[in-house]
């Protein structure tokens, strides 16, 4: 990795070339195709197809697909991201039903339900993460639901509490980067309000698991990476997730460097070893890949440790 230094700007010298080990093959399953047509019969939108995630094939093929509420258009501008900007068209009052519908049909037993940035909405779109969670719940009660949420900027707090106590199994809220690359990076988001809110997820529900992620590659430092550990130890974090970063298109920033399997391999030692209850670091690794199974590892852990309590959800 490198040592401490300014990222440079995405056009200042040419990406690396792409290894063999971030390569994967094009989706051609039967399932693949299947699932895609759901989606499109229920007009639901996936993070899946609208951030260009490189797992599709393989978790399509299984008939998993991360859902994204609230429409396709977000009113964050981040320099990684895929998902388009502009002005979000009016929340769809069907979506929770339909979402609940997908989860049925496909015979999902883990959901991971995400969304775009609404800092158009009083709540930010708290509500219908709400309203989505409880339809799910009546139609699929046996399904264990994580959610990938924004920060809801400016309405962190009571976003939080009216999501924590409609209770999903997991609460997921990325952090992206290291600090000193959020100018850069995620320029409409701060560093430490992300923190606050997975404390505040915590605050609010002790037993309801936590996650959040990073991606290597965009000029972050090891001992950055390091902290960034520290913090989401300190704020309680059980699920961290780390993926090589892939520029969606020339627009985007560029990768700086593509991080090894073996470094990520040894990124994940350290992390178990700081005390996170569950860790998913390698190349291809996204929030809600092999999240199902992922989920049931992190509860057998907690589970197994001396005088924890049974979590609820």
């Amino acid at each position: 990795m490198n040592e401490l230094s300014t990222l440079p700007h995405p056009a200042a010298e040419p990406a690396p070339r792409k290894p063999d080990w971030i390569r994967v093959k094009a989706p051609t399953s039967r399932e693949y195709g299947a699932t895609r047509a759901l989606m499109r019969e229920l007009k639901l939108n996936t993070v899946c197809e609208e951030a260009a995630c490189p797992n599709i094939g393989e978790c399509w093929s299984k008939r998993h697909a991360t859902v994204m509420i609230l429409g396709d258009t977000c009113t964050r501008a981040c320099a990684f991201c895929n998902v388009k900007t502009g002005m979000p068209r009016a929340v769809d009052a069907a979506e929770p039903a339909h979402v609940a519908e997908a989860a049925a049909r496909l015979g999902l037993e883990h959901i991971v339900v995400t969304s775009v940035d609404r800092d158009d909405l009083p709540d930010g779109g708290a509500g219908q993460f709400v309203k989505v969670i409880d339809a799910l719940r009546r139609t699929s009660p046996t399904t264990t639901i994580e959610i990938l949420t924004p920060d809801f900027r400016g309405r962190m707090r009571a976003a939080v509490e009216m999501i924590v106590a409609a209770r999903p199994d997991v609460y997921n809220h990325n952090l992206e980067t290291v600090p000193r690359l959020y100018p850069t990076v995620r320029p409409g988001a701060r560093y430490y309000a992300s923190l606050r809110l997975l404390e505040e997820v915590k605050r609010h529900d002790p037993l309801v698991f936590t996650k959040s992620g990073i991606m290597l590659g965009l000029g972050e430092a090891r001992l950055e990476v390091h902290q960034v550990m520290d913090d989401m130890r300190c704020a309680d974090v059980d699920f961290l997730t780390m993926g090589q970063y892939l520029r969606p298109t020339p627009r985007h920033l560029a990768v700086e460097e593509f991080v090894t399997p073996q470094a990520f391999s040894a990124y994940g030692a350290i992390a178990r070893a700081k005390g996170f209850l569950q860790v998913a670091a390698s190349p291809l690794t996204r929030s809600s890949y092999h999240a199902g199974e992922d989920f049931a590892q992190m509860r057998a852990a907690r589970l197994a440790k001396p005088g924890t309590q049974k979590p609820g959800g």
